[in-house]
């Protein structure tokens, strides 16, 4: 039986995601919210959807612009079904960055606001760790700071046959001294502000810490514990799947070349 599964993979193609062709929209994801057409006759029934958002991730300014965080985004979809049609799911699942702000996206009469002036540089330590990460990947600890352990499935996903991690060079390693980053889920409660400050200093530089899935990002239903320093990698989502996160450590070793609001807007615009 063993010699028919074998022969089989060599008969069938294989079932390696290929992250070079993998598109940012997923049809059978909801992905993030974003605005319909009808947001141009006003934002005034949306307070609704913002009420309903368990995280608060929208913002009504006006009658005309409407602000949303998605880093705090679950991803729920409730905001959607209570928008009298002026809210969608995208199915936009890579909702990633290395910068904080650039998960914060402000829609003015139902478009996203122009993001061609909108820079974000590298910090030094990104650039350091990329120059480590590019060619040769990276070892991380994962450490769950008070997170509901759906981010360590969806990382104990990201090993398998479909997205294999470690054709990428990464992989997960039992102590934060054999690591070149920590990895870490969950809003940091205070009974984890230690061991996750612990793990991260006995990292050699340069290092990275990564915020892995909303809790991480924002705190998302909870308040944002104290974490040992700023993040070099948000990735948002409740939790992200397996090739989200992925594409995020790609993108910080510098080997997948993305801005999350640049995306977004051309998707946004081509619809």
């Amino acid at each position: 039986m063993n010699f028919l599964y074998e022969l089989k993979s060599f008969i069938f193609p294989k079932n390696v995601l290929n992250f070079n062709t993998a598109s940012p929209v997923h049809p059978t994801s909801r992905g993030i919210p974003v605005p319909t057409v009808k947001l141009k006759e006003g934002s005034k029934s949306l307070s609704v959807s913002a009420e309903v958002c368990p995280t608060k991730a929208i913002q009504i300014v006006s009658e005309t612009e409407v602000r949303f965080d998605y880093g705090k985004c679950l991803q729920c979809g409730l905001c959607t079904e209570c928008s009298d049609g002026k809210l969608r799911n995208s199915g936009f699942i890579y909702t990633f960055a290395l910068s904080r702000d650039e998960l914060k996206v402000t829609y003015i009469s139902g478009r996203m606001e122009k993001v061609s002036d909108l820079p974000f540089p590298l910090t030094a330590n990104q650039l350091k760790f990329r120059e480590l990460t590019k060619k040769r990947g990276f070892l991380y600890r994962e450490v769950a700071a008070a997170g509901n352990n759906t981010v360590e499935s969806e990382l104990n996903a990201s090993f398998n046959s479909v997205f294999d991690s470690e054709r990428e060079g990464v992989r997960c390693v039992a102590s934060p001294k054999h690591a070149d980053a920590i990895v870490f889920s969950g809003p940091v409660g205070k009974n984890m502000v230690a061991p996750l400050e612990t793990a991260w200093e006995v990292i050699a530089e340069p290092k990275a810490l990564i915020a892995c899935g909303t809790e991480a990002v924002s705190g998302g239903l909870f308040p944002m514990g104290k974490r040992p320093a700023e993040p070099d990698l948000y990735i948002s989502g409740d939790p992200p799947r397996p090739d989200v996160i992925l594409q995020g450590f790609r993108l910080l070793m510098g080997r997948f070349s993305f801005r999350f609001q640049e995306a977004l807007h051309k998707i946004l615009e081509n619809e």
